[in-house]
């Protein structure tokens, strides 16, 4: 074990199952001590308990990231505290995916997808930067999106919610990352959990590509782990993508 990350304090949003799971679940195999957060307090304590079952340091810290600030900030504030006073490590993860057509997508649900997947964030940030700024520096990682730049039939409200993350990417490396603060992205392709022996119909979409199969959370968390740590020191405003060559190569369908 590298323990590439001994010594450091990470926030993870949504870390109670698939890719939020798997970051936090390696940043503790890394030495870092992980706030796992979520809605859910029984796969939070399962998350935690898988951790410390394997040496890691992990705690659970309950959050609804609801749009509002003050959710953001209580978040902010509960973490640090239970890290020792500290966060040096942001992972905005936490996201909703409703897979409506634009003509069928009504107010409150665009409402609530921008609250949970772009207010909540800013606010986080918002939060938690300055404060590491102020400790001498740290790393934030926003979860992006194959589909912010690659168009698909379903979905516009979700894509255009992690367009609008990779772009605060890139503005928050500008504006915290003289202070101290590298900010950067991953933008995941088509990834699910391992079910062995399950065809799933998303692999579909993966035919052609460079990858040639879906991807799963490891490679994501894989990602995270070195935009959290010192390899990438000199990384800021970047949006990583690990999507198997889905964005990247002429999709050849066979």
């Amino acid at each position: 074990m590298s323990m590439r990350l001994e010594g450091r304090t990470a926030l993870v949003t949504g870390s109670t199952s698939n890719i939020g799971r798997a970051i936090a679940e390696a940043f503790a195999a890394e030495g870092a001590h992980v706030v796992v957060s979520g809605r859910s307090a029984e796969r939070g304590t399962e998350v935690v308990d898988g951790i410390r079952a394997l040496g890691g340091r992990a705690d659970f810290v309950r959050a609804d990231l609801d749009g509002s600030a003050a959710a953001s900030r209580r978040l902010a504030q509960e973490a640090a505290q239970v890290l020792g006073g500290r966060i040096d490590v942001l992972v905005n993860n936490a996201g909703i995916y409703p897979g409506d057509a634009t003509a069928a997508t009504d107010e409150p649900t665009f409402d609530l997808v921008y609250a949970v997947n772009v207010k909540a964030p800013f606010f986080l940030t918002a939060a938690v930067a300055p404060a590491m700024a102020e400790a001498g520096g740290g790393a934030i990682i926003n979860l992006g999106s194959w589909v912010a730049r690659l168009g698909i039939p379903v979905g516009a409200l979700y894509s255009s919610t992690k367009g609008a993350m990779e772009t605060l990417t890139r503005a928050w490396a500008a504006e915290f990352g003289p202070r101290g603060v590298r900010v950067n992205a991953i933008s995941p392709g088509v990834v699910l959990e391992p079910a062995p022996g399950e065809a799933h119909p998303a692999e579909v979409m993966m035919n052609g590509t460079p990858a040639g199969r879906l991807g799963t959370p490891d490679a994501i968390a894989n990602a995270a782990v070195y935009l959290a740590g010192d390899e990438s020191a000199f990384v800021h405003g970047i949006v990583l993508d690990v999507d198997g060559g889905r964005t990247t190569a002429a999709v050849i369908a066979a």
